[in-house]
């Protein structure tokens, strides 16, 4: 492998490198460069992404990028690193995990200032492979892609894609399949598990340059607080209060995780790890999208009560940073985690009243909430589908009921609570143009339904990208009608309703 790209990817990549991981070093960020990948070739390029960071697009095209990002020829000034964390998995504490595939290259500041980490995953082993082989499949990288610019499409807090690398170097999963590096980028990747190797093995003198690491450059607002407990207090509330709005968004779009894992969690209420996750289809509260959750802990109305005991595990994580005595460090991370409840609600209602259209907040709003959704559970109507359906109805009295109603099955249901909702609104229909408008811009038309992914992967597989590169350009105005993809916003077929996927990538 050479140390630098070539002239022409040097070009491309000559960035404002500034390598904040490595210079933090062990033993939160350990040295490691790539392993490289056989014959690597492009097969997607996001000019959202390089925007960010102030990469030319076109260029990057012209000129090539797959040997830069595969890892095969670092740009100059690239520092590469791979990070160490653990994680409670399914409950448990599952010990040391880290990044097992991933590292990453360095840190990009761009001319707005803001800071950005470049990561390949899928780019060789690393110290935390344990017996794995430091690879990733074109399958879950294109999955990842897509997950995380649909969730970036529809306003939800995540890390970004930059880029997939395809090789056609064997990878062996439950059958074989061919290798992929995809590009992710994020203002920082640090998470939960980060904080509890640390406390798990005793090492608490890390705790607080981690930590104080994440606040200078993620929340500079903190920094100048005086008083190290206040400071590392005010900080966790913020990381409270990003993770009660994640999941809020979460819930407002249908989206599953599927893996709370801690080593999943961000501090910076990022969605982070797109495994088997998933866009609901028929509204089910239960909904299991990971076939390797048999208890169900990760379906779909456990999100933000596991968000609740994953943010218990960060706090016990910290506590020594809270306050020197053990006993007042626990009461003080208790006061801060009974916060959580009141964001997520408060969180929650802001979107669900903005998804129904309702100009204002009352009482009986969660009841008018909660009914919605047993009618919807009830007949297994569509969750993406329906929300944008209301907002095609009248608010007049006896105005027509469809299209809302014509996406359930028992029509009765859906109009009685449809009365409920003009009454809500007051029965008159003056506002009718301005509220559909509103409520187009918070009920998409298109999410990522998991079979659409997989006929993106299945042509993919077969050398074909074509539809990678069109359904993210669907994914990408997810609140447009786009008529001409009016295909894309469609019921799944019979053989896609209800796809679970694993964990394997």
């Amino acid at each position: 492998m050479s140390d630098t790209a070539t002239v022409s990817d040097r070009e491309v990549f000559a960035l404002d490198w500034i390598n904040r991981q490595a210079a933090l070093g062990e033993p939160w960020f350990f040295a490691q460069v790539p392993t490289p990948l056989e014959t690597p070739y492009p097969i997607a390029f996001n000019d959202d992404v390089a925007a960010l960071l102030d990469i030319d697009a076109e260029a990057a095209r012209e000129q090539g990028y797959a040997e830069t990002l595969s890892g095969n020829a670092l740009p100059a000034g690239t520092n590469p690193v791979s990070h160490r964390y653990g994680g409670h998995q399914f409950g448990v504490w599952a010990g040391q995990l880290g990044d097992g595939r991933a590292i990453t290259i360095g840190d990009v500041r761009n001319a707005r200032g803001q800071a950005y980490e470049i990561q390949l995953k899928g780019a060789g082993k690393t110290p935390f492979s344990r017996f794995a082989d430091g690879r990733a499949v074109l399958r879950s990288t294109i999955r990842e892609y897509l997950g995380s610019e649909a969730l970036a499409a529809l306003g939800v807090p995540t890390t970004r894609a930059l880029a997939i690398v395809g090789s056609d170097a064997p990878v062996y999963r439950e059958t074989a399949e061919t290798a992929a590096v995809m590009t992710r980028v994020a203002p920082s990747l640090v998470r939960f598990g980060s904080f509890e190797i640390l406390f798990e093995n005793r090492n608490f003198d890390a705790l607080a340059p981690l930590a104080d690491h994440v606040i200078g450059e993620h929340f500079p607002e903190l920094a100048g607080i005086e008083d190290d407990g206040e400071r590392y207090r005010a900080w966790v509330e913020r990381v409270i209060a990003l993770t009660a709005e994640l999941i809020a968004d979460w819930q407002a779009v249908g989206f599953c995780h599927g893996v709370l894992n801690t080593d999943n969690m961000s501090v910076l209420g990022l969605t982070l790890d797109y495994g088997p996750y998933g866009f609901m289809d028929s509204f089910d509260p239960h909904w299991i999208c990971n076939h390797t959750d048999a208890g169900g802990r990760y379906t779909y109305d456990q999100q933000p009560h596991v968000g609740l005991w994953n943010l218990g595990r960060f706090v016990q994580a910290i506590l020594p940073l809270l306050s020197g005595e053990p006993d007042e460090a626990v009461e003080i991370g208790q006061t801060l985690l009974e916060a959580y409840r009141g964001r997520f609600d408060a969180a929650y209602m802001q979107r669900m009243r903005a998804k129904l259209g309702l100009p204002d907040a009352r009482d009986d709003d969660r009841a008018l909430v909660d009914d919605l959704f047993r009618t919807m559970a009830a007949d297994g109507a569509d969750f993406t589908r329906a929300f944008r359906a209301l907002g095609h109805v009248s608010a007049a009295p006896g105005a027509a009921n469809a299209p809302f109603v014509d996406e359930f099955v028992d029509r009765d249901a859906a109009a009685a609570w449809l009365d409920r909702w003009r009454a809500r609104l007051g029965g008159t229909g003056a506002d009718d143009v301005a509220r559909a408008e509103r409520m187009a811009l918070t009920n998409p038309k298109y999410v990522l339904r998991n079979y659409l992914a997989q006929q993106a992967i299945d042509r993919a597989a077969d050398g074909d990208y074509s539809e990678l590169h069109r359904l993210h350009a669907v994914l990408r105005h997810p609140f447009d009608e786009q008529p001409d993809n009016a295909d894309y916003a469609r019921l799944p077929p019979d053989w896609a309703r209800g796809l679970v996927l694993s964990c394997s990538s």
